[in-house]
């Protein structure tokens, strides 16, 4: 079980933090300086941090603002995103070590609907190398419906529509790119493989083992309060403003439901997001084969550049996917960024660091056509570097 900590939260924009005393307080406070600094010159209206060191607790703290007068507190809600893809995918490969199914199945045994059905593994579809297009990225015609309505309901089939009944990228097995038609389509076949929902197979073979009770499954906008709001300017291309125009709108309510499988789209917590470092991204759950084929680097040997393809890219020491999480250097991470809001989480095996990073956006902090980056991402590359200087992640700490 996580020990969930009580947070008491201060009025204003200063820090609320956890209860529990540090167990390195040097660090901690280099830690705050470090959040301090990156929400200034990154404009992050709130920013939620919780580090641990082979379990026990360096620093959870809360910083900024979740609402106007509203402090951000390490108690709040907020959506997983990609975190979420790291379960779907360790669901599959203990149905593996179960001798359930094999990477090397085909989907037509399960969901021979789908376009090139008898061509693609579970295996490609969980590493994004099946050649599925994407139905989110480079698709005009599904941004231009999704950012017309936020507030849309969207249908599995809905999603699919826009990207299985294109050609292929390439052949499944030679390239890779990210897709989330992939786990769409993985989530249809896991709920037909146990024939139970997807929803159900997370909390009993992921939230339930790893002591996860503040992370749940639903397809509605509601975040559980006390819920970390968001706010974005990322509809101010698709809706031509001039650049001089002031554009900023609250995201907490927009409609996650095209984001991901159906019932593994999520609401968390910083503690069970900084868990499923220290737990899942350590092996838990997996045996020591399935958890390799989670972690492994391989498609560093087969994922590279492709004309019209702009999420196909060679694999490096700064970034490879692995099945459901990403390898930075010795670190195993998911980053996810939607909506106005953003996440890191990171594990480094050989020292046992954990550190979860929760942010939402200033209105400065997108660009003039309502472009953001991950703003999680140089907080946690700078703190894993304090914390394991041997081990610093290749990715920008600025």
């Amino acid at each position: 079980m996580v020990a969930v900590l009580a947070a008491c939260g201060s009025g204003g924009s200063g820090p609320a933090e956890s209860s529990g005393a540090s167990s390195a307080p040097e660090k901690a406070a280099a830690i705050e300086r470090i959040v301090e600094e990156l929400k200034a010159s990154k404009h992050l209206k709130a920013v939620i941090v919780r580090v641990t060191d082979d379990g026990d607790e360096v620093i959870t703290k809360g910083y900024g603002e979740s609402q106007t007068g509203v402090a951000a507190t390490p108690d709040m809600h907020f959506r997983n995103g990609a975190v979420a893809i790291a379960y779907v995918a360790a669901v599959l490969l203990q149905l593996v070590d179960e001798d359930k199914v094999s990477l090397d199945d085909t989907l037509d045994r399960w969901v021979p609907q789908i376009p090139h059905a008898d061509e693609v593994t579970l295996g490609q579809l969980a590493t994004m190398t099946s050649g599925y297009q994407d139905y989110v990225l480079g698709n005009d015609a599904f941004e231009t419906t999704e950012l017309t309505n936020p507030f849309k309901a969207w249908t599995t089939d809905e999603m699919l529509s826009y990207a299985v009944d294109k050609p292929l990228l390439y052949k499944p097995g030679t390239n890779w790119n990210y897709a989330h038609t992939n786990y769409v389509i993985l989530g249809l076949a896991l709920e037909k493989i146990t024939n139970k929902p997807v929803e159900e197979l997370l909390r009993e073979r992921i939230s339930e083992p790893l002591g996860l009770e503040n992370t749940v499954s639903s397809l509605t906008a509601v975040i559980p309060e006390p819920a970390l709001h968001a706010y974005s300017s990322e509809r101010r291309g698709f809706l031509n403003l001039p650049p001089d125009t002031p554009f900023y709108e609250e995201t907490t309510g927009w409609n996650p439901s095209w984001s991901i499988t159906h019932g593994a789209i999520q609401t968390s917590n910083i503690y069970d997001v900084e868990a499923t470092g220290r737990k899942l991204f350590a092996g838990e759950t997996l045996s020591k084969e399935s958890y390799e084929t989670m972690t492994s680097t391989r498609l560093r040997g087969v994922a590279r550049p492709l004309y019209g393809c702009a999420t196909c890219l060679e694999m490096s020491e700064r970034y490879t996917y692995g099945m459901g999480v990403v390898l930075t250097g010795d670190w195993i991470v998911q980053n996810p960024l939607f909506n106005g809001y953003a996440a890191v989480v990171g594990y480094l095996p050989e020292e046992k660091v954990s550190i979860a990073v929760a942010v939402t956006y200033e209105a400065e902090a997108f660009g003039p056509d309502g472009s953001y980056d991950n703003g999680g991402n140089p907080i946690f590359s700078r703190i894993a570097a304090l914390m394991a200087p041997d081990h610093a992640p290749p990715i920008p700490r600025d």
